[in-house]
C-alpha cells in the first residue's frame, strides 16, 4: 500500500475508522456490539417468522412492519460486520470495489427504512382518519405496489452513486472517517473533481430522505386534527395509543441523522468520536431498538410470538410422549413374542415326549 501522507500517489485501498481515541479499548467495546448484533438478528428475524406464519397478521399494518424489519436486517449486516472486524481483528483495510458495494447497500437500505416509515404514516393516517374504508383502500394489491414503489424508487436514485464514483482518482488520504463507507466520507478522499458527485448525493438525499421527513410530518398533522375533532378523550388516547411505535421508529431514525447534519453544518468543531457515535446511532440504533419497540407495545406481536413458540414446545412433547408410548408398545410386543415363543417349545417338547 502507499504512503498516505503522499499527494501524487494513488491509492488502491481504503482503510475504516474505529472509535478514535479509544483503540485500547477495542476488545472490551466489542462485546456490546456482539450483543446488539445477536439481539439485531433474532429480533428481527422472529418479527419476520411471526409474520409469515400468522396469516392474522397478514395485515397492511405489519406487513409493511415486515418490510421494516428486513430494511433493518440488511442495514445491520452490512454495517455491524465491519466495525466487529476493526474491534476484534484490527482489520481496517477495503478495496475500493468491496467499499463502494458496501456504500450501495447502506444507502440503499438507508433510503429503504425511510420510505418504509413513510409508508407506515401513511397507513396510520388512514387508519385514524379513514377507519370505516380502511381496508378497501389499503389492499394486498395496494400494499404490493408501495412495496414496489419503494423498492423502484431506492434503486433508481443509489445505482448511479457507485458507478459516478468510477470515475473518480484517489490520492488525498485513504482513512476514512467512519467504520464503513460512506458516499460524503468517499468524495473527501478524491483529488478529482466532485462537484456532479457532490450534487447529485445533495439531491438524493433531499429527494428520498428530506421528502420523506416532510411527508411524515405532514402525515402526522393530518392525524392530530383528525383526532382532536374526535369526540370522546378515551377515542383520542386509542387513536394515539396506536401510533406511538411508530413515532418511536420515526425518532429513532431521524434524530441522530438531523443532529448529525446540524452539528456538521451549524455546530461548534467537537471530537472526532462524537460524530462517529453519532452516526453509529443513525445506523445501529434503530435495527436493535425497532423489534423491542413493537414487541412491547403491539400486543398482537407479542401474542403471536408467544404463541409460536409455545406450539412448537407442545409439538416436541407431543413427538416425545408418542416416541415413549411406542417404545413401550414395543417392549410389549416383544413379550408377548417371547411368552408365545416359551410356550410353543414347551407343548413341542411335551408333544416329542408322550410320541
Amino acid at each position: 500500500m502507499l504512503p498516505a501522507n503522499s499527494t501524487n500517489s494513488v491509492f488502491f485501498t481504503f482503510l475504516v475508522t474505529g472509535i478514535p481515541g479509544l483503540e485500547t479499548l477495542y476488545i472490551w467495546i466489542s462485546i456490546p456490539f456482539c450483543a446488539m448484533f445477536l439481539i439485531t438478528m433474532v429480533g428481527n428475524m422472529t418479527i419476520i417468522i411471526a409474520i409469515w406464519w400468522e396469516q392474522t397478521l397478514h395485515v397492511p399494518m405489519y406487513l409493511f412492519l415486515a418490510m421494516l424489519v428486513t430494511s433493518d436486517l440488511g442495514l445491520s449486516l452490512f454495517t455491524f460486520p465491519t466495525m466487529l472486524r476493526i474491534f476484534l481483528l484490527a482489520a481496517r483495510e477495503m478495496t475500493p470495489s468491496a467499499c463502494f458495494t458496501q456504500m450501495f447497500f447502506i444507502h440503499t437500505f438507508q433510503d429503504l427504512e425511510s420510505a418504509v416509515i413513510l409508508a407506515m404514516a401513511f397507513d396510520r393516517y388512514v387508519a385514524i382518519s379513514h377507519s370505516l374504508h380502511y381496508h378497501s383502500i389499503l389492499t394486498n394489491t395496494v400494499i404490493a405496489r408501495i412495496g414496489l414503489a419503494i423498492v423502484v424508487r431506492t434503486l433508481t436514485v443509489q445505482l448511479p452513486l457507485p458507478i459516478l464514483l468510477r470515475r473518480l482518482r484517489f490520492c488525498c488520504s485513504n482513512v476514512l472517517s467512519h467504520s464503513y463507507c460512506l458516499h460524503p466520507d468517499i468524495i473527501k478522499l478524491s483529488c478529482s473533481d466532485t462537484r456532479v458527485n457532490s450534487i447529485f448525493g445533495l439531491f438524493v438525499m433531499i429527494s428520498t430522505m428530506g421528502l420523506d421527513f416532510l411527508l411524515i410530518l405532514l402525515s402526522y398533522v393530518l392525524i392530530l386534527r383528525t383526532v382532536l375533532r374526535m369526540a370522546s378523550h378515551s377515542g383520542r388516547l386509542k387513536a394515539l395509543n396506536t401510533c406511538i411505535s411508530h413515532l418511536c421508529a420515526v425518532v429513532l431514525f431521524f434524530t441522530p441523522m438531523i443532529c448529525l447534519s446540524m452539528l456538521h453544518r451549524f455546530g461548534p468543531r467537537l471530537p472526532s468520536h462524537v460524530y462517529v457515535t453519532l452516526a453509529n446511532m443513525h445506523f445501529l440504533i434503530p435495527p436493535v431498538m425497532n423489534p423491542i419497540v413493537y414487541v412491547v407495545k403491539t400486543k398482537q406481536i407479542r401474542d403471536k410470538i408467544k404463541k409460536l413458540f409455545i406450539i412448537k414446545k407442545q409439538q416436541k412433547s407431543s413427538c416425545h410422549i408418542y416416541n415413549i408410548n411406542y417404545e413401550n408398545l414395543c417392549n410389549v410386543k416383544h413379550a408377548c413374542l417371547r411368552q408365545v415363543s416359551a410356550h410353543f417349545i414347551v407343548i413341542s417338547l411335551e408333544f416329542l415326549w408322550v410320541s
